[in-house]
């Protein structure tokens, strides 16, 4: 199955497919409401507001599985609209990891990193840039999203 059919469900509860999100890259996340990577939904927020306009897309994907997320799809939803004013489209807490892990994960993790390294999500904030053609780029945690190599790859893909 193409990445683009997989099925999404959003925070607010609507169905929707990972490409009815956008035609053009995409940068897909797993965020976090109280982790100390957390101030990167203000970055994530400036490059949707930047580069939205030439059909660039960031999807937040809220998971607990690292114990640093709001209980409830409403509270994560209040939470990063008035504390980061995020406009992106955000999904419904999903698992990233593990035998239950959302299927758009399940093609994610097989990407390797710059330093050639596939596998598990290891932290919030992992960073997968998937481009028109299906192809998929990854960026780890500590890589903020308005860092240089994110920037030129979001760039290289529009």
């Amino acid at each position: 199955m193409s990445i683009r059919k997989i099925e999404l469900t959003l925070i607010d509860g609507t169905k929707t497919t990972f490409g009815a999100l956008g035609k053009g890259p995409v940068l897909v996340v797993n965020v976090a409401s109280r982790c100390g990577l957390t101030p990167q939904y203000e970055a994530l927020e400036a490059l949707q507001k930047k580069y939205g306009p030439k059909g660039f897309t960031v999807v937040g994907m809220p998971s607990d599985q690292f114990k640093q997320e709001l209980g409830s799809n409403e509270e994560v939803a209040e939470y990063c609209s008035t504390t980061w004013g995020v406009t992106f489209a955000m999904t419904e807490m999903v698992k990233v990891n593990g035998r239950n892990r959302h299927p758009l994960y399940k093609d994610l993790v097989k990407t390797k990193d710059h330093m050639g390294l596939a596998g598990p999500v290891m932290w919030n904030f992992e960073k997968f840039l998937v481009h028109k053609d299906g192809s998929i780029e990854r960026f780890r945690p500590q890589t903020k999203p308005d860092d240089p190599k994110v920037i030129a790859a979001i760039e290289a893909a529009l």
